[in-house]
């Protein structure tokens, strides 16, 4: 996880901020490398707009970090993300799955992920219990 993320999320107030407070899970989970500003350059310019207001750039927030990072290494990288393709939103508005398909960045929800690492609970077969 980028340090960009990361400190975006250590700001909240909720149990992942708390979980990531703890210096092993950052540490698992942190990348260990910085960003190309090159590449966030690119991010912004190609998939916000080149004149963002500094309004609009407070809004995109870290995103375009979290893209940048995935554009480095896209055959190992995907990105995930909870928010939902919006295609017709425009500059500071766009939602990261589609600023990744325009970026041709890979890009899954978490229910994806849960596929993907074919991840599952045994909730079903307690509820009959």
């Amino acid at each position: 996880m980028p340090v960009e993320m990361v400190d975006e999320i250590r700001e909240g107030t909720d149990d992942l901020a708390d979980w990531l407070s703890d210096r092993t899970h950052l540490n698992t989970l942190l990348l260990e490398e910085g960003a190309d500003v090159a590449l966030v350059r690119t991010v912004i310019n190609d998939g916000y707009a080149t004149d963002l207001t500094d309004q609009e750039v407070e809004i995109i927030g870290a995103d375009p970090f979290l893209i940048s990072y995935a554009l480095q290494d896209r055959e190992n990288r995907c990105i995930v993300t909870t928010e939902v393709s919006k295609p017709t939103r425009m500059r500071a508005n766009r939602h990261i799955p589609d600023i990744c398909e325009q970026m041709h960045v890979s890009w899954m929800d978490s229910f994806g992920l849960t596929r993907a690492l074919d991840f599952s609970t045994s909730w079903r077969a307690r509820i009959g219990a």
